[in-house]
């Protein structure tokens, strides 16, 4: 399957309109098969590296389009920095302080016990584990 194929089935998968902009992003996220962890600022370069014309504001707008029709998840480490994956399946991560990169760590190995109950009107959707990890050698 060819790139941008890939990418047209993925954001229909979210029904999203195909807009060049998306068209080129999903491209880019999901051409090859594999998934991703981008920050907004990365995407922006490989895309301008591509030769696609679109403004980092544009590419900040799509990532949470693509959140919000669940094709991505947006992991936030600090108040600064937040990272958008393409795996969709419950699994935690680390971020690598030296690098400012985040990669997956394994799911067979976190076990949650218990978690607190949601607040009173609400419910939990979602549990985000990262782990900080920098390099001892």
């Amino acid at each position: 399957m060819k790139a941008e194929e890939r990418g047209q089935n993925w954001l229909a998968g979210g029904n999203l309109r195909p807009t060049r902009q998306r068209l080129a992003l999903a491209k880019l996220l999901v051409g090859d098969g594999q998934n991703r962890h981008v920050t907004a600022e990365r995407l922006y370069a490989a895309a301008r590296d591509a030769g696609e014309s679109v403004s980092l504001a544009t590419v900040y707008n799509t990532l949470r389009a693509f959140c919000q029709a669940g094709l991505m998840h947006e992991i936030t480490v600090d108040a600064t920095r937040s990272f958008f994956d393409t795996r969709m399946d419950d699994h935690p991560h680390y971020f690598w302080e030296e690098t400012s990169e985040i990669t997956d760590a394994p799911v067979q190995d976190l076990i949650i016990t218990r978690l607190p109950a949601a607040p009173e009107g609400a419910e939990l959707t979602r549990v985000d584990v990262v782990l900080r990890v920098r390099r001892t050698t």
